[in-house]
């Protein structure tokens, strides 16, 4: 192991993700330092061999790289943020969950005090850190970004978003969108099938084929809203507000919740007041990019 893979690290935060975070460092061989406000959360850790520093400051300079991972932001700045926490010429990775106008913010504080800084999400569940399902996405200088991919490799695959600060946690949000509305919508269809006897494993095996291969619509889909332009190539939205209102009718009758169904179309019919009918499903982007007018 060559010293750029073994560099030290410090963690501050011991959740479960912190101490997910700590262990994979000191999984890979990294000298691995941390601090939490309740100290019994590092004993684990400790006994794995990592240092558990007296105070934020001391785990500050134990290192020449810090992961943070805490509650929230405001949580971040509390820690670091007295005068006693010395963050000159520290370099900091922010892994805390929020939005991005907190993550723009939050660089321009870390820089103010001194801090370099990356801004972070993570694209896993505690158990994963370590492996190669675990997505860790990154934001800010390129250059911050390559001096530590090395050690930040330990935590599982690396992506780089670029140079603004928010976009970790924009992606961050905007995974969250896909998660929850394909469980949502397999959630629905297991509403209705349930009605007829068909168990939740048996629907869920055709729910993966069809989330596939909508999945493989994305990219031309993709295509259309960059190019500002959706001539109708597979089905326009007026024939997809038919369908729209068979799933609602049939919701009703089976005595499913039809909410979401009939919030899908709601969107879809203001598009189609609006002209845009005749074009591909795609362009509801437009009903998307702007706020609902109660």
């Amino acid at each position: 192991m060559n010293n750029e893979t073994a560099a030290p690290v410090t963690v501050i935060g011991l959740g479960l993700m912190g101490q997910a975070l700590a262990g994979a460092f000191l999984k890979a061989g990294h000298p691995t330092t941390v601090w939490n406000r309740t100290a019994s959360k590092a004993d684990q850790l400790v006994a794995g061999g990592a240092l558990l520093a007296p105070t934020v400051d001391a785990a500050l300079k134990a290192s020449p790289l810090t992961i943070i991972c805490v509650t929230d932001y405001q949580a971040m700045r509390e820690l670091l943020g007295p005068g006693e926490v010395d963050l000159d010429g520290t370099m900091l990775i922010n892994l805390t969950s929020g939005d991005s106008a907190q993550a723009r913010e939050a660089a321009r504080w870390a820089e103010q005090r001194g801090a370099r800084y990356l801004d972070g999400a993570i694209m896993a569940v505690p158990s994963g850190i370590g492996t190669d399902g675990a997505v860790i996405l990154h934001s800010g200088p390129a250059s911050d970004f390559e001096a530590h991919k090395a050690t930040l490799g330990a935590l599982g695959t690396l992506t780089y978003l670029g140079a603004d600060h928010g976009l970790a946690s924009l992606y961050d949000v905007a995974g969250l969108a896909m998660m929850w509305s394909i469980l949502n919508a397999w959630l629905q269809g297991t509403a209705m099938l349930r009605t007829a006897g068909v168990d939740a494993a048996t629907y869920a095996q055709f729910a993966r084929k069809i989330a596939a291969d909508v999945a493989e619509w994305l990219p031309g889909h993709a295509e259309q809203i960059d190019s500002g332009s959706f001539p109708a190539e597979v089905a326009s939205l007026e024939t997809h507000v038919r369908s729209m209102e068979h799933l609602i009718e049939e919701s009703e009758a089976l005595g499913v919740n039809a909410e979401l169904p009939r919030l899908i179309k709601a969107m879809a019919d203001r598009s189609i007041a609006a002209g845009h009918g005749g074009e591909e499903y795609a362009v509801l982007i437009e009903e998307f990019g702007k706020p609902r007018e109660d």
